[in-house]
């Protein structure tokens, strides 16, 4: 089920800034300012959702997690952990010029077999995603939305 976000309406809590030709995002959960990628605007977007309209805390988001996987190093753009500090939701961000297709499911769901989040969410900022998953039963229902955090 397409989800229809408008993450622009965040654009405004962004700290953005110029530093010698390069422009840069303040991120808060890292505390630093990061060079400015569409996909980096995206997910500065996408933690503003986060933090502001769904009142996430920020002390559970953290920002690229790295795992591996099959002798790879990888990373999650954006996860959410519950209050025993376990993946809760893992939130994947691709540019906006990536369309969202199977094979990109697919990367978010096998980032999330590592993470085992019982709610996942991709985003291209056009598009977005979000589901619950149900490992046990090996299944998975599109939501509405982003899940409330608990």
């Amino acid at each position: 089920m397409l989800i229809q976000f408008d993450f622009l309406q965040f654009q405004s809590r962004l700290r953005l800034k110029k530093t010698e030709g390069k422009n840069y995002v303040f991120d808060p959960i890292r505390k630093k300012d990061i060079v400015l990628t569409p996909e980096e605007l995206l997910r500065q977007l996408v933690l503003q959702y986060l933090l502001d309209a769904k009142q996430y805390p920020a002390h559970r988001i953290r920002i690229e997690v790295g795992f591996t996987i099959n002798g790879l190093q990888k990373r999650c753009d954006i996860v959410v952990f519950d209050a025993d500090v376990k993946p809760w939701l893992l939130v994947e961000c691709k540019s906006p010029k990536v369309p969202l297709t199977q094979a990109t499911f697919e990367q978010a769901a096998r980032y999330n077999l590592q993470l085992k989040a019982p709610f996942m969410a991709i985003t291209n900022g056009l598009s977005t995603f979000c589901c619950a998953l149900d490992f046990e039963r090996q299944g998975f229902e599109y939501l509405k939305d982003l899940p409330d955090f608990i």
